[in-house]
């Protein structure tokens, strides 16, 4: 499903393919506790159709299945995960900027 959507993050209107609450969590691996207080948090990008029913952009697969990996493998709690994990998305943002200034030197 393709839908204009406002973002809870950003407050933009953006163009995303929308995965139902149920296809995120098996496409991520993602336990839905997890995703519920990463929802809470507002570090996931979510759709609320109705009180029982959330949508996520596509784009944050990715993302959280960088998270579970982090969070299984270092036995991290979601907050730990979270932290590092946008830790390294500031990291890459720099680092792009940086490349960027020095072709314009």
């Amino acid at each position: 499903m393709s839908n204009y959507i406002q973002t809870r993050r950003q407050g933009n209107l953006i163009r995303a393919n929308l995965i139902h609450w149920s296809q995120f969590v098996q496409r991520t691996g993602v336990c839905p506790s997890m995703l519920g207080e990463l929802v809470e948090m507002g570090w996931v990008e979510s759709i609320c159709t109705s009180p029982e029913s959330y949508h996520f952009p596509e784009k944050e697969v990715f993302r959280v299945q960088k998270l579970v990996r982090l969070c299984r493998d270092f036995e991290l709690p979601t907050i730990g995960g979270v932290l590092i994990i946008d830790l390294l998305d500031r990291i890459e943002q720099q680092d792009k900027e940086i490349r960027q200034l020095r072709r314009l030197i």
